[in-house]
């Protein structure tokens, strides 16, 4: 495993180093594009229309980002919405049903939702590289690849903290930029996890 400086570093290289390149920028986008879609239900009060776009926009999400990670290819918005096409109903049910369990860790104590939030973090990845897979499968290689890592993942979130406030200066819009960045290193973590030579297809993107 890399340290979270060089995880943070990779990130940045493959986003493109600065902030205004064109594939940070395209980060950015599917980021707005996952919050837009988010606040439009929240704002809403549609919870079916929730249940049914944001599993397959998270799982989208993650496979822009995880194809970048990998082999450094440009992150291309319109897979954003392979999900849609490759597994609609496995990645409705792997959303609807992490959903459900983190709510119901949550409501035990908050402790153990945050434990389980970081146990189930790799699930849409996981389903972006293999879309044959379960919910059930997804989760499970979750909870294994986490094992002994979730205290790591957690403290890489927490770095980002500095580039938090900073963003929160310019009226929440600079949380778009952060937001790509921590992706980023996110999917270096998963790259990390599942050993950086292995051989991976993204099958939810072109």
């Amino acid at each position: 495993m890399r340290t979270i400086s060089e995880r943070k570093i990779a990130a940045k290289a493959s986003l493109g180093n600065g902030i205004f390149s064109t594939n940070w920028m395209s980060g950015v986008l599917v980021n707005f594009i996952m919050w837009g879609a988010t606040a439009v239900a929240g704002a809403l009060s549609v919870g079916v229309l929730s249940l049914l776009v944001l599993g397959p926009l998270a799982c989208g999400l993650c496979a822009c980002y995880l194809k970048n990670a990998m082999d450094h290819k440009k992150i291309e918005v319109e897979n954003m919405f392979a999900a849609f096409k490759v597994d609609f109903g496995g990645t409705f049910i792997l959303g609807l049903l992490m959903d459900v369990f983190l709510t119901l860790w949550t409501l035990l104590f908050v402790i153990p939702g945050i434990v389980k939030y970081y146990s189930y973090s790799m699930s849409y990845y996981v389903k972006s590289e293999h879309p044959e897979y379960t919910w059930k499968q997804c989760i499970d290689t979750s909870r294994r690849l986490m094992k002994g890592h979730k205290a790591e993942l957690f403290w890489q979130d927490f770095s980002f903290i500095g580039w938090a406030i900073i963003g929160s200066l310019c009226l929440g819009i600079g949380f778009l930029w952060v937001n790509a960045y921590a992706e980023a290193a996110k999917a270096e973590f998963y790259k990390d996890l599942v050993g950086s030579a292995a051989v991976v297809d993204v099958s939810f993107t072109e």
